[in-house]
């Protein structure tokens, strides 16, 4: 049973202590005030009362411009699987610099590669780009001109980047700024609910507005960690293809840190598009976009446009080039996967020891705990679970001893191949400290403080 008022008291205390270990961080956002907008360079920095600046990464680790020590389970929203600094990436763009940086013209390391990523995922034809965003914006506009069609079915609440059509079903804060008309014709569905994709591509066709495409993700990244239940992914597919839309998988965050042809290998499910980003580039702006020979043939044929000056950058494909064939070789994959493996069996046996309302989800090099009784299977279930001021605590219970992880997201991790067991055991036994004090009768709540 979770003590509310404990939880709260140790919040509290909790952000008075990571305040106390920040006065640079809290100076520098005081400066970026005066030139950023809301003092950050993305939204998804903000946090009140100070973001906590990042200095410096190496391997598993990270320190801030306060000297506090880190090991990194945020690893940029998932993009630094090789770890920080890693030898072989840093090789590989020195390398490229001293040859030039950028000549918005093709290089061989492109080829090389569109090339792996062809023979990981199976899809025969690839262009690049430099986000995520840029990656699901093409995808979409690449089924719209193949089919013919305008409207767009996609998940509520997956959030698929910047781009104004697919920030439908996240709420209003998210529709900030984007034309009603934009929105109207983006479609959300549940998640592991097939039937009521079935029935809303229906109600479209009956109103003349067959859809184009539906955008997922095979794994829903932003609940925490849902996971598609058996046969989802198959009857997706099949709904897909009887209906003439294309299936497009957003894999910005799967691709490559799932496994190494991302979900595509994993679930073994084929779409016409994937989107790639994030871990691509080993810590540099890079993107791709994956599709069909006969989806590519389809967007030649009508001379699709897809433009973009830093398109396949020299430098981030040399980068991409050294973290595919170097870094994330099968050996690193087994040893990654196998030390998320430890982490989850860790964690559960911490919710069971403490009989806590929580399960554990992992996969690949993600994982996290949802505390709830009920299974996260969708946005909906997620909401439903949501403890706001439980994930505020675990946030900064983490950050103060030692662990910098994603704000605002809960217990989620993202790991990299520079982790060790001991950090990962670690982990484990500051989730148990946790659970202990935040389970701890009232009566005993002053010794255990002591």
């Amino acid at each position: 049973m979770l003590d509310r008022e404990r939880i709260r008291s140790l919040s509290d205390r909790e952000a008075a202590a990571l305040d106390e270990r920040t006065p640079t961080s809290a100076a520098m956002y005081r400066r970026a005030g005066a030139v950023l907008a809301g003092g950050v360079a993305s939204s998804f920095h903000a946090r009140e009362p100070w973001p906590v600046y990042l200095a410096r990464g190496e391997g598993q680790r990270v320190w801030d411009v306060d000297a506090n020590e880190f090991v990194d389970f945020h690893n940029g929203f998932s993009s630094m699987l090789q770890g920080h600094a890693h030898p072989a990436i840093g090789a590989a763009v020195s390398g490229r610099y001293g040859q030039g940086t950028h000549f918005a013209a093709p290089t061989e390391d492109a080829l090389t590669v569109a090339e792996e990523l062809a023979r990981r995922f199976g899809l025969a034809r690839w262009r690049f780009t430099n986000s995520g965003t840029e990656s699901t914006m093409a995808a979409v506009r690449i089924a719209r001109a193949v089919t013919g069609r305008h409207d767009v079915v996609k998940i509520l609440g997956s959030y698929h980047g910047h781009y104004d059509a697919l920030m439908a079903g996240l709420g209003a804060g998210y529709e900030q700024g984007i034309p009603p008309a934009t929105l109207d014709r983006v479609h959300p569905v549940d998640f592991n609910d097939p039937e009521s994709l079935e029935r809303r591509i229906g109600d479209l066709e009956r109103a003349g507005r067959a859809p184009a495409c539906l955008i997922l993700e095979a794994a829903m990244t932003n609940v925490g960690l849902a996971l598609p239940r058996e046969g989802y992914l198959e009857g997706v597919r099949e709904i897909t293809s009887r209906h003439g839309m294309l299936l497009v998988f957003d894999e910005v965050k799967t691709g490559l840190s799932i496994a190494a042809g991302g979900a595509v290998e994993r679930f073994g499910v084929e779409p016409d598009i994937v989107t790639l980003a994030k871990t691509l580039g080993a810590g540099l702006p890079a993107g791709a976009v994956g599709m069909s020979a006969e989806v590519a043939s389809a967007a030649e044929e009508r001379a699709v446009p897809h433009f973009g000056t830093f398109n396949g950058n020299p430098l981030g494909m040399a980068a991409a080039r050294a973290n595919l064939l170097e870094v994330l070789t099968p050996d690193a994959y087994r040893e990654l996967f196998a030390r998320n493996d430890r982490l989850v069996a860790g964690c559960d046996s911490v919710i069971a020891d403490h009989d806590l309302a929580a399960h554990t989800v992992g996969l690949g090099a993600k994982g996290c705990v949802a505390m709830g009784s009920e299974a996260v299977v969708d946005y909906r279930s997620h909401e439903r679970s949501q403890d706001v001021e439980l994930s505020r605590l675990t946030w900064l219970w983490f950050m103060n001893r030692g662990f910098y992880v994603t704000p605002g997201r809960g217990q989620e991790w993202n790991l990299n191949v520079a982790h060790t067991d001991e950090s990962v055991d670690r982990y484990v036994e500051v989730f148990a400290e946790l659970a202990s004090e935040m389970t701890v009768s009232p009566r005993l709540s002053g010794s255990a403080r002591a």
